[in-house]
């Protein structure tokens, strides 16, 4: 092959990227469909949050283009206007010179209307259409729908129809017989006293939702297991190595049925933004690298101890549900969340306590996150009143819900505690990957690209750090003597720490990490020691 063919050979193999419709059209062509985000995710090979961030706010491109290009088409051709019926009696030719394509279709080869959701759905619920009937899980009666995964009619009075229980003796009797000259219809039979009557389903309601996800995490584990053939240590990397991409699917499955949809890549301001490759951007998340600067007299046994889950617990904040939003001034929405210009206050009790926003050297005005604001105006409140509370000028804020994570947090915290009971270090290592990974990599991160928001990974570390200072608060006011602060998980302690933190593995628990002495013996003591 000459250098000109391969020239050729790679020009053949380029082709123009497949044209898609605007975002609303695309959007609109699943609803009208009736299809859901997720039934179109699986249908592409992708998650739902993907699927919902091509329909708001950018496109696909490569090859999973060209498919979804082809469903959008599909789907429009579908729905397009059928072509009016001629008039009773007469037919209609067709035109000279067309082919047999042009012919318009016959009823019964024309394609059936789509049918919309129902009643009491919408488009993002996950209806399929049976070719076949299959007994209703409510009435047993056929259903040609499953929802969530069942066999069900879609409308209640489907249900009541095939499940009303034939009318008792009494009812009969009282009815007032209807005037006809026409003999009546024999009774039909009573059913007997005791027999078992098929129950009404739930009015208003045309299925049984789901009472939850499905235990993915346990049958990722399972399914890693078999595939390595029993051997932990290659079931566990194999699992580790997949974390991203299944805390997403975790995600995905705990938001079914959720009150607000996930902006997956919204716009960010530029404070969120890297200013060099390698580098960071203007957030300050306040990480305290603490340690006391003089200890009491006297030696020592100092305690480190390590919070459990961390970042697990921390999934439990205040997140932004959309796009932040700029705004000036003092005032602070708790209603709202983002980031905030502020000029810290000044901090006084650096020899016992750690500076809320972290060991910083440059004075002035930096940008904080939700956590560090609220921490810093919790404690310049009348209940502690150890500083002055923070100024703000200006903020990047949308409105916000503590509980965004709460049912993918809560999946993780019962795997973990499972995985603990049973002595399984697999799902351990496993759930712990998923949970640290997926905090790590939502921002500007390449093995992530489902999921671009650097300010919930800015406020979730946040988030941690607040709470390991709140620990150290109460180590501090219970009379422990808190001698270091470290990262999201580290605080050092003298005293009998025990009577303040529980101690074991669970994430509101923790455990020893090492056991060091410090200080140095006073004089009596040295004179003691001498005299022997």
């Amino acid at each position: 092959m000459t250098d000109f063919d391969a020239i050729d050979s790679l020009i053949r193999s380029v082709a123009p990227e497949a044209e898609l419709p605007e975002r609303p059209v695309r959007c609109a062509l699943r609803e009208q469909a009736g299809l859901s985000k997720a039934q179109v995710a699986r249908a592409l090979g992708v998650s739902p949050s993907t699927v919902a961030a091509w329909e708001s706010d950018r496109d696909p491109s490569g090859e999973i283009r060209t498919k979804y290009a082809y469903l959008l088409d599909g789907l429009a051709a579908k729905l397009a206007p059928p072509v009016p019926e001629p008039a009773a009696g007469v037919e209609s030719a067709p035109e000279p010179g067309a082919g047999p394509e042009d012919v318009p279709e016959t009823e019964s080869e024309r394609a059936p209307e789509p049918v919309g959701p129902p009643a009491g759905l919408t488009a993002d619920d996950d209806v399929e259409t049976l070719t076949v009937p299959e007994p209703c899980v409510l009435c047993g009666a056929p259903a040609r729908q499953r929802v969530a995964g069942f066999p069900q009619h879609l409308d209640p009075d489907a249900c009541a129809g095939a499940a009303s229980p034939a009318p008792t003796t009494a009812e009969s009797e009282s009815a007032t017989p209807p005037r006809s000259s026409e003999r009546p219809a024999p009774r039909p039979a009573q059913p007997a006293p005791n027999s078992a009557r098929t129950a009404r389903p739930p009015a208003k309601r045309a299925f049984q939702p789901r009472s939850g996800p499905p235990d993915v995490i346990a049958q990722a584990v399972r399914a890693a297991l078999a595939a390595a053939q029993g051997d932990v240590e290659a079931a566990t990397a194999a699992l580790v190595k997949k974390a991203i991409p299944d805390a997403m699917a975790l995600l995905d499955a705990t938001r079914v049925g959720g009150r607000y949809d996930i902006v997956a890549h919204p716009w960010v301001p530029d404070i969120l933004r890297k200013q060099t490759a390698r580098g960071a951007d203007q957030v300050w998340e306040a990480r305290p690298k603490w340690t006391r600067p003089e200890l009491p007299p006297g030696e020592h046994d100092v305690t480190a101890l390590d919070m459990n889950g961390a970042y697990l617990s921390a999934l439990k904040t205040h997140l932004p549900i959309g796009q932040l939003e700029h705004s000036t001034g003092f005032d602070h929405d708790r209603r709202r969340s983002g980031v905030h210009l502020i000029t810290p206050p000044h901090w006084a009790h650096d020899d016992v306590l750690p500076n809320p926003i972290g060991q910083r050297d440059e004075p002035g005005p930096l940008w904080v996150t939700e956590p560090t604001l609220r921490l810093l105006q919790r404690l310049s409140g009348p209940g502690y009143g150890l500083c002055d509370p923070p100024e703000i000028h200006e903020s990047y804020t949308s409105g916000a819900t503590e509980n965004l994570l709460e049912k993918f947090r809560t999946a993780l915290v019962t795997a973990r505690e499972r995985a603990i009971a049973a002595e399984d270090e697999v799902t351990l290592e496993y759930v712990k990957a998923m949970y640290s990974k997926f905090v790590s990599t939502m921002g500007e991160s390449n093995y992530n690209r489902e999921l671009y928001r650097p300010d919930w990974m800015h406020l979730i570390r946040s988030q941690a750090f607040a709470n390991l200072w709140m620990k150290a608060l109460k180590a501090h006011e219970q009379g422990l003597t808190v001698v270091r602060a470290m990262g999201t998980d580290e605080l050092h302690v003298i005293g009998d720490w025990r009577r303040v933190f529980a101690e074991g593995r669970g994430v509101t628990e923790v455990k020893i990490k090492d056991i060091y002495p410090a200080g140095t013996a006073d004089e009596d003591t040295m004179h003691d020691e001498a005299g022997e």
